[in-house]
């Protein structure tokens, strides 16, 4: 199979290509400035094109009224890993979630959870991504599947994209 359609190496390129470390930490910088992460206390790292991971503190304000997260966290952090590690491949646009398959393996409680994503096909009108969510104890929580594709926002013109002065 040639790279470019290896899933193990979306693009073909060195894991040490410059542009593509550059591109990964924009993608980053993008995440933590988006204001609706200042509700969470989450990070995210991308570690290589068609990757992603979060960290995430889930604390007792993020349940419903049964004493575990609410569904909307468990797709926020699916949703997010798995756009990332598409947007990862797509270095000229802001991707949108097109659809998502989301499912629930166990209640969510206190503590650091991590959410890996991971792209699974697509590298021009649409991204296929997935997602897998472990709890504190290492134990899945969750998954998703989603579809995203690009939109009209060049990722240039996003300010938390562009590097610092």
């Amino acid at each position: 199979m040639p790279p470019e359609d290896h899933p193990s190496s979306p693009s073909g390129a060195a894991p040490s290509d410059p542009g593509a470390s550059q591109h990964h930490r924009a993608l980053e910088r993008l995440y933590a400035s988006a204001p609706v992460n200042q509700s969470y206390a989450s990070r995210l790292d991308i570690p290589g094109e068609g990757q992603s991971r979060l960290t995430c503190e889930i604390t007792a304000d993020m349940f419903h009224a049964a004493g575990a997260a609410h569904g909307t966290i468990y797709f926020k952090l699916l949703d997010d890993a798995a756009f990332y590690a598409a947007n990862t491949l797509a270095t000229d646009r802001f991707l949108l979630t097109t659809s998502f398959n989301l499912h629930f393996t166990k209640p969510m409680r206190e503590g650091v959870v991590v959410t890996e994503g991971r792209w699974v096909s697509g590298k021009r009108r649409v991204f296929v991504a997935e997602s897998r969510l472990v709890d504190a104890a290492g134990d899945e929580v969750g998954r998703g599947t989603g579809t995203f594709m690009r939109s009209h926002h060049a990722l240039s013109s996003l300010a938390g994209y562009r590097a610092p002065d």
